[in-house]
C-alpha cells in the first residue's frame, strides 16, 4: 500500500509543485519586465501570461528572456504605463508542457513603486556669463522625476548632491580653469507621482576643464586618427603644389619678375666712352632749327580787284622753302583782302590759296 502511494505521488507530483515567484518592474514607463529566476534557473520551461486588473484577458508573452535555452523572464510593452501602474498587475506561469493556461496560479503585483527609469540623456556643460559652471540633461516626465548628481575634480573622490524634483540642471560656483570637472546624473520617480526607490543607472560622464577627455578610449581614438590626418595633410599639400605648377604660380613666386631698368645718363656716357667712334653729344636733343618762310595767297573777285586796284595780299615770313597748296572753298567770302604788318600786295588771278614753306 505504501509503495502504491509513493508511485502515485511521483507520477502526479508536478501537480502539487509551486511555480517560482515572479518579480516585475516598470522600465522607463515603456514596458513591464518580469523575471522568475531569482532562486536560480528553473528546471521547467514556463510559459508566461499577464494582464492588468481592468483588462479582460491574459496576454501571452512574445518577448522572452532566456538563460541556457530556458525562459527566465519576459518583457511586455504597454501604453500609458504612467497611469496603468497604479492598477494591480496579474502574472501567471504555466508549465510549457501543458496547453491549458488555466492551470497556472495568478500572482498579484503592485507596480506603483516599482518604476525603473533609464539614465538621463543629452548631458551638456556650459560656462555661463555668471562665471558659474552649469550642467544640463534631459529625462522623461521631468515634472515627476528626482535627480541626483555626482561630480569630481581632477579625478578625485566623487561628491554627491541631490537635485529638487522637476529640475534638470546643476551649478558649480566659480570653477577653476586649471581643473578638470567630471559629472554624472541619475534619476528616479518622485514622490509626487507615486515615488519609487529604484534609481536609474548613472548617465555617461560629461567633462569640462583643462583635460577635456572622459576615458582612455577617446585618447586611443585620437592616437589612431593622428597618422590619418598626417597622410591627408601631405596629400593635400601635393595637390596644391601640382595646381601651382599647372598655373605657373610657383614660378612667379620663386622667380620674381625682373623690373624694367631706368635710363641712366651716367651709364650711357660710360658706354659711349668705351665705344670707339661714338660721341654722346650727338645723341642729345637739339632744339635750334632754322626759320621756315611761309607765304599766304588770297584770291579776290574782279569787281573787288577793280575797286581795290586789282590787288591781292600775301604774307611772307622767313622760313624754309617747303610749299603746300590748300584749296579755298569758292562759297566762302573771299572778297575781304588779307593783310598783315609785314604783307605785300601783288596782282594774282589764281583760284587757290598757296602756302609756301
Amino acid at each position: 500500500m505504501a509503495m502504491r502511494l509513493l508511485l502515485l505521488l511521483f507520477v502526479t507530483g508536478h501537480v502539487f509543485a509551486t511555480e517560482p515567484p515572479v518579480d516585475c518592474l516598470v522600465v522607463h514607463l515603456k514596458y513591464v519586465s518580469c523575471s522568475w529566476n531569482k532562486q536560480g534557473t528553473p528546471g521547467v520551461n514556463y510559459t508566461f501570461y499577464s494582464r492588468f486588473h481592468n483588462d479582460k484577458e491574459f496576454l501571452y508573452c512574445t518577448d522572452y528572456v532566456s538563460e541556457n535555452n530556458v525562459n527566465v523572464g519576459c518583457n511586455v510593452p504597454y501604453d500609458k504605463l504612467m497611469e496603468k501602474r497604479f492598477e494591480t498587475y496579474l502574472t501567471k506561469l504555466v508549465d510549457g508542457s501543458r496547453t491549458d493556461q488555466a492551470s497556472g496560479v495568478p500572482q498579484k503585483h503592485n507596480l506603483k513603486d516599482k518604476v525603473l527609469l533609464a539614465p538621463p540623456v543629452n548631458l551638456t556643460v556650459k560656462n555661463e556669463s555668471d562665471s558659474n559652471l552649469w550642467f544640463y540633461w534631459n529625462q522623461t516626465y521631468s515634472n515627476c522625476v528626482d535627480s541626483e548628481v555626482r561630480f569630481r575634480t581632477n579625478n578625485n573622490n566623487w561628491e554627491t548632491s541631490k537635485v529638487s524634483t522637476a529640475r534638470q540642471s546643476f551649478c558649480i560656483n566659480l570653477p577653476s580653469s586649471n581643473s578638470r570637472y567630471e559629472m554624472q546624473v541619475r534619476s528616479k520617480m518622485g514622490s509626487n507621482c507615486g515615488g519609487s526607490p529604484n534609481w536609474s543607472d548613472w548617465s555617461e560622464p560629461v567633462v569640462w576643464g583643462s583635460h577635456n577627455s572622459t576615458d582612455n578610449t577617446q585618447k586611443n581614438l585620437i592616437s589612431v586618427w593622428t597618422p590619418v590626418l598626417y597622410v591627408v595633410g601631405v596629400i593635400t599639400l601635393i595637390i596644391l603644389v601640382m595646381m601651382l605648377l599647372h598655373y605657373e604660380r610657383l614660378r612667379i613666386i620663386l622667380i620674381p619678375v625682373v623690373p624694367k631698368p631706368s635710363l641712366n645718363h651716367r651709364d650711357m656716357e660710360n658706354w659711349f666712352q668705351s665705344s670707339k667712334g661714338l660721341n654722346f653729344e650727338d645723341f642729345k636733343a637739339n632744339y635750334n632749327e632754322r626759320a621756315c618762310p611761309v607765304r599766304e595767297y588770297c584770291q579776290v573777285s574782279q569787281s573787288d580787284s577793280e575797286s581795290s586796284g586789282g590787288s591781292t595780299c600775301s604774307v611772307t615770313t622767313n622760313q624754309t622753302d617747303c610749299s603746300v597748296s590748300i584749296p579755298v572753298n569758292e562759297s566762302e567770302d573771299v572778297s575781304t583782302p588779307c593783310s598783315t604788318s609785314t604783307s605785300s600786295i601783288t596782282d594774282s588771278s589764281e583760284k587757290e590759296l598757296h602756302i609756301s614753306v
